[in-house]
């Protein structure tokens, strides 16, 4: 059974809209699950993939439709059974309440969606733990969380690397907005660039992104220009996270400003020592952000 045959039989037995999450807990428990040939540990993030990918090429074609503002699908077959318009204006109403938080609060949410579909333990770095200069000059410096994978390679391909120079090691940079739209994106795109271009790659993150074309369309120019990804973050259905603009990879991180990170920001200085000792130990014993379970994520 594919992922989407899975969406399409829950969907039918349960005639109403669900979340990918709920699909494959609802799906899980009627036995569905042992059907599809899974080995990763989100298949709600596989199956929420493929739905968007299917309804965006397929248009009116899809087996499938998406409730504007939720992350909820349905059949579009059934859909004329169900009052959309309420199901909308619900959710629209949760979106406006889903604002109502600090930029603090999606920090969690993508450390969850991180780990889980990349293995990339975040930190958080705090700007007021930075030695001030200038309020101008440090403006733009600092970036919100900072991420690195580390390599899964056997013990003795990892020595041979440290030889070959050849870490494997990634780093990544994320500046994280709740709001990103028109209106805002150059001032906030560019402060992304100022302080997340040193990584290998650099994403800016927000739970309200625009869907205007013309949004769309100068954020693709912007990053075919300067590389800097998007991140969508969602806060009601952690599972509907997702990379909309993926970022250009840089092969070197840029060393001087990671230095110069070190000297002014105690929370990136442990940051660079905890790496260095995990991978030199190979253990993981650093001082990452709490990963908190998508259930708790729930609560």
């Amino acid at each position: 059974m594919t992922f989407l045959e899975f969406a399409e039989i829950v969907l039918r037995e349960e005639n109403r809209p669900l979340s990918t999450m709920e699909m494959w807990e609802i799906g899980s428990k009627k036995g569905y699950n042992k059907e599809v040939k899974t080995k990763g540990f989100t298949p709600w993030n596989t199956i929420g993939a493929q739905l968007y990918c299917d309804i965006r090429d397929k248009k009116e074609k899809s087996k499938f439709i998406k409730i504007e503002g939720k992350p909820f699908f349905f059949l579009n077959e059934l859909k004329e059974k169900i009052n959309i318009k309420e199901i909308e204006k619900t959710s629209k109403k949760t979106q406006e309440k889903e604002t109502d938080f600090s930029e603090k609060e999606l920090h969690k949410y993508l450390t969850y969606y991180s780990y889980t579909n990349f293995q990339i333990r975040t930190k958080t770095i705090s700007a007021q733990k930075s030695i001030k200069n200038n309020k101008n000059f440090d403006k733009w410096r600092h970036p919100d969380i900072v991420g690195v994978y580390f390599p899964n390679w056997e013990e003795e391909i990892l020595d041979i690397s440290k030889d070959l120079g050849n870490f494997g090691i990634k780093l990544f940079s994320y500046e994280l907005k709740k709001e990103v739209n028109i209106n805002n994106l150059r001032e906030v795109y560019f402060q992304t660039v100022s302080n997340s271009s040193w990584a290998n790659e650099g994403y800016l993150v927000a739970s309200d992104i625009s869907e205007e074309d013309l949004f769309y369309d100068e954020y693709k120019r912007l990053n075919n220009s300067f590389g800097i990804g998007l991140i969508k973050i969602s806060t009601e259905d952690p599972s509907d996270c997702r990379i909309i603009f993926q970022a250009k990879q840089r092969d070197e991180v840029d060393i001087e400003t990671m230095n110069i990170l070190s000297k002014i920001n105690i929370d990136f200085k442990n940051l660079m020592k905890d790496i260095r000792d995990d991978y030199s130990n190979q253990r993981i014993r650093g001082d990452y952000d709490k990963f908190i379970s998508v259930e708790d994520l729930y609560k």
